[in-house]
C-alpha cells in the first residue's frame, strides 16, 4: 500500500470512530503532515483521496472538514427555502449582497417573457446551513410588473423578512409559485468560488428556475448554484 494511501486509511478510521465528527475541521495540513512524518504533498494526496470518496470537503481558505450528510432541497411548486432547512435541524440564514436595475439579457428576456433591455430588479444573495455558504442565487424580476421593487421601503422590508416569498407575498400580495427548474452540473467560476468558499475545480449544481405567481403570470427568473458537494436536490411531483 501506498504511503498516501496508508495514510488515508488511518484517517478514514478516525473518521468513522468519531476521533474527527461530523463537521468538524481536521488539523491543518502541516499538522497533519508532521502526525504522519510525510511531506505536504504526500499528505495532500491522502487528502483528495479521501475527499473522491466523499468523506471529507475542503473548503478554500478554511480548511478540510469531515463531510456532513448532504443537505436535502426539495424542487417542489412552492417556494420554501428556509422552511426546507429549518426541518433538517439546520440554521438557516441569507446574507442579500446587492438589489439594483440592470437591463434584461436575451435569456432574461426569454425566461421573463419581455424584451431584451427592459428593466429588470436583479437581487443576488448568498444562504447559508449552519453558518456555512451552501448557494448563491440570482433573481430576476420584471420592473413593469413591480415598479417599486427597489424603493429604499421594500429593501428594508426585504432585509427585515429575509425570505423572497415573504417579500413578494407583503409588499405586492403577489404568490411566488414555481412553474419549472432545470438543473445541470458544471465547475464552479471564479466570482463563485470565493463566495461558496470553493475551489476552482470543484462542481456546483446550476438550477434555473421560472416562477410564476397566482395569476400564472411569470414574476421571477432565478439562477441559483448550489454547492455540489453539500445539497441533494430533490423533485416532487404534485399530486394534488
Amino acid at each position: 500500500m501506498s504511503i498516501y494511501a496508508d495514510i488515508a486509511e488511518k484517517l478514514r478510521q478516525d473518521i468513522r470512530q468519531g476521533t474527527y465528527k461530523e463537521g468538524e475541521k481536521l488539523p491543518t495540513e502541516q499538522r497533519l503532515a508532521e502526525l504522519f512524518s510525510v511531506n505536504r504533498h504526500t499528505l495532500r494526496q491522502a487528502i483528495a483521496l479521501l475527499r473522491t470518496e466523499g468523506l471529507v470537503r475542503v473548503e478554500q481558505g478554511r480548511g478540510t472538514f469531515v463531510a456532513s450528510t448532504l443537505i436535502q432541497y426539495a424542487i417542489g411548486q412552492r417556494v420554501r427555502y428556509n422552511e426546507m432547512l429549518k426541518s433538517q435541524g439546520l440554521i438557516a440564514e441569507s446574507k442579500f449582497m446587492r438589489a439594483v436595475e440592470v437591463p434584461a439579457s436575451d435569456a432574461v428576456a426569454t425566461a421573463l417573457k419581455i424584451q431584451p433591455g427592459d428593466s429588470v430588479a436583479l437581487v443576488e444573495r448568498v444562504s447559508f446551513a449552519d453558518h456555512a455558504p451552501i448557494s448563491l442565487s440570482s433573481g430576476y424580476f420584471p420592473l413593469t410588473r413591480f415598479p417599486d421593487f427597489l424603493t429604499e421601503e421594500n429593501q428594508s422590508l426585504l432585509q427585515q423578512l429575509g425570505s423572497i416569498s415573504k417579500f413578494l407575498h407583503q409588499a405586492f400580495s403577489c404568490d411566488h409559485i414555481r412553474l419549472q427548474t432545470k438543473v445541470s452540473a458544471r465547475t464552479v467560476k471564479t466570482q463563485d468560488a470565493r463566495v461558496l468558499a470553493l475551489q476552482l475545480n470543484q462542481s456546483i449544481l446550476l438550477a434555473e428556475s421560472i416562477n410564476i405567481d397566482q395569476n400564472n403570470v411569470v414574476i421571477e427568473y432565478g439562477v441559483t448554484r448550489f454547492r455540489g458537494d453539500r445539497m441533494e436536490l430533490v423533485f416532487e411531483n404534485d399530486v394534488s
